[in-house]
């Protein structure tokens, strides 16, 4: 388990850079498509450059807006502070900034770039439907997260594919309403080079989200589980986790606040997976951050 820690936080520093770098390429894409010229592609570059740094210093504020997230008060929540302090003295975490969102659905994540200014937040839900040894696995869920530095690329990734989605759809926007003009007469009637690389940035454009999408499994995925049989060895008490996963299985509901930009955040899918959670369920699983709750449930029983 330490070497596969180790391994994540060696990733961590590689995906960072990656996602960096994508969102240089699909900016240069934009400034090459519609003809910016050098000062376009220096603009993309610093553009991509702003973002990154952007995102290393404020990517938890976001996803916490976006989860309409608000602080917790320490006398209305004393359960939960009391069960935070008391996993955080054990593992030797600083403590963290404690947040809630306003949902009936039982879910939370962790989020921040670093343990020193890092946040968990959690749903009223959750607080109303776990007990204290569930609750408390859940909350060594999170802050496993925070212990093997999960949170830095996992809230980067928050803005840096809400990044490419907005430049991708700028591009068609743009491309729709220019009636195909940015790629230029040159292009259309010379062909040659400039039409190719013009016709591959258009395509890159088109399909950045998506990739963008897959490049944010590969944040969350693998290390959910890396992040459970961490939580169990902060509590020691395997059954408390696994009946909590095993109440967010059988939970039907959904939080409203919630996107597939900050889903891989939370500890189970946030967003519709079934028929009966909602329309966009089909869609929703094409896209999956987490792993099936019934493969973490087998792993931990095996502990």
């Amino acid at each position: 388990m330490y070497d596969q820690v180790g391994q994540n936080k060696r990733r961590t520093i590689v995906l960072m850079v990656v996602f960096v770098l994508f969102v240089a390429v699909v900016a240069g894409a934009f400034a090459f498509v519609f003809k910016l010229g050098p000062v376009g592609i220096v603009f993309a570059l610093i553009f991509a450059g702003v973002s990154g740094f952007v995102g290393y210093w404020k990517s938890d504020s976001v996803a916490l807006a976006m989860s309409r997230a608000k602080p917790a008060d320490r006398q209305e929540y004393a359960r939960l502070y009391n069960l935070v302090e008391g996993l955080c003295i054990a593992s030797g975490l600083p403590m963290p900034r404690l947040y809630i969102v306003d949902d009936v659905a039982p879910n939370a994540f962790a989020t921040g770039r670093n343990p020193k200014h890092a946040a968990v937040a959690v749903t009223t839900g959750l607080l109303e439907k776990m007990n204290r040894v569930e609750l408390e696995g859940v909350l060594a869920h999170e802050l496993s997260h925070i212990k093997n530095y999960d949170i830095l690329v996992s809230t980067l990734a928050v803005t840096m594919v809400g990044i490419v989605a907005l430049i991708a759809d700028l591009a068609i926007r743009f491309l729709w309403w220019g009636g195909g003009r940015a790629f230029g007469d040159d292009d259309r009637n010379g062909g040659g080079p400039q039409a190719i690389l013009a016709l591959v940035g258009f395509v890159l454009l088109l399909f950045a989200p998506i990739i963008a999408q897959l490049m944010q499994f590969a944040v969350s995925r693998n290390r959910e589980g890396l992040a459970d049989v961490s939580g169990v060895e902060m509590t020691r008490y395997p059954p408390g986790l696994i009946s909590a996963l095993e109440k967010l299985r059988d939970d039907q509901t959904v939080v409203h606040s919630a996107s597939r930009a900050t889903a891989h955040l939370w500890i189970e899918s946030p967003i519709a997976r079934e028929k009966e959670e909602g329309k966009l369920s089909r869609l929703n699983r094409l896209f999956d951050t987490h792993p099936p709750l019934d493969e973490r449930i087998a792993h931990l029983r095996e502990l």
